[in-house]
């Protein structure tokens, strides 16, 4: 009996996760809820291990099966760390070598560098723990320092996971996209009046989602930006035109000048009632896109073109940091509560073991 009652949370957590991802997958509760779900598997993995841990020793191949499946577990968490810098140093190299010294690409690079400077480095260069850690007013305040910044540390990489694993989430599919009306591309940057490999990438990806639907209309979406001779959705229009898109399947946006603009008049253009819509852009980029239809009320789903790994990884950073940005004041009123709540437990603490005040006594009132 117990065995089926340690199935339960899997069994409810499956049925929250399913439900969720039909309904409203647009959003990082369903990175936090994935991240539930894998706990939920594993601890009812660790369960029945224990449960049948006699009838796996009887039989070899699985009791060996089951230890070597721990040590790759382990020795997979040990180096994650050492593989994440590793990648994102290798791959901001490289888009350095490929793109040029510019802000928007040095993002993974300093990111492997920060990884490096806060596991590494500063452990070995700040005394972090004395058993006098009053009387050393120095060592106090770096303390303080280093468990707020590694609170913020560890909280935004926590989020950047969630954000990718929400991202990735967003853009699995089950089957061909069927039935639908509306399929918004959107644009990017245009060099004169042709688009460029990364813009014809997303309008390959739109026509091959209206070569599943053939009554949908395409969508593409931009407008004119600095360096530009015409609006981006005009040059995507021609693009689509030349791989055998029909004009009449065409509906151009050419008023936009960012994702949020791109959604908000795109939906405008639209006159079904309750349309079925996707939404495509690079890979990258589709979460947060997704995130601004949400916020428009536009039921969509996503749909991502590819585009070169290292610029991936360099982008997605960048994308994550305008995500913060749309919810920087939650994220700011959790740190300074954290910095907060921290403060004054350190100065309690400092209280209590200088004599200013006695815990029992004050446990006691």
């Amino acid at each position: 009996m117990i065995q089926f009652i340690a199935f339960i949370p899997f069994l409810l957590m499956s049925i929250v996760f399913i439900t969720h991802m039909r309904k409203e997958p647009r959003g990082m509760i369903t990175g936090v809820l994935f991240l539930t779900y894998l706990i939920t598997i594993g601890a009812t993995a660790l369960f029945s291990l224990f449960y049948y841990s006699e009838l796996l020793q009887r039989t070899d191949f699985l009791y060996h099966l089951v230890i070597i499946g721990g040590i790759i577990f382990i020795i997979a968490v040990a180096l994650f760390p050492f593989i994440l810098i590793i990648t994102y140093f290798i791959q901001g190299i490289l888009i350095l070598k490929k793109e040029g010294l510019r802000l928007n690409n040095v993002l993974s690079l300093a990111f492997s560098i920060a990884l490096v400077i806060y596991i590494f480095v500063w452990p070995l260069i700040m005394p972090l723990s004395s058993a006098n850690i009053y009387e050393k007013p120095l060592v106090l305040v770096a303390n303080i320092i280093y468990e707020i910044l590694s609170f913020i540390f560890i909280y935004l990489l926590f989020l950047m996971a969630m954000y990718c694993v929400s991202a990735i989430l967003n853009l699995i599919h089950i089957g061909k996209a069927k039935n639908l009306d509306y399929i918004i591309v959107l644009g990017s940057g245009i060099k004169g009046t042709r688009v460029t490999p990364l813009l014809a990438s997303r309008i390959d990806k739109g026509i091959e989602l209206l070569n599943y639907n053939p009554n949908a209309k395409l969508i593409l979406s931009g407008g004119m930006g600095p360096g530009e001779d015409i609006p981006e959705g005009v040059a995507m229009a021609d693009y689509a035109k030349q791989k055998g898109v029909s004009e009449e399947k065409i509906i151009i946006e050419d008023k936009s000048k960012n994702t949020y603009e791109n959604l908000l008049f795109s939906s405008k253009l639209m006159d079904k009632e309750n349309p079925k819509i996707a939404l495509v852009t690079t890979s990258y980029h589709i979460f947060r896109a997704l995130v601004f239809a949400k916020k428009l009320n536009i039921p969509c789903i996503g749909y991502g073109s590819k585009t070169k790994w290292y610029f991936t990884l360099n982008a997605l950073i960048r994308e994550y940091i305008g995500y913060l940005s749309i919810s920087y004041r939650f994220h700011m009123l959790v740190i300074l509560f954290y910095t907060i709540t921290m403060l004054l437990l350190t100065l309690f603490d400092y209280l209590n073991k200088t004599g200013a005040i006695n815990l029992k006594d004050f446990l006691h009132i």
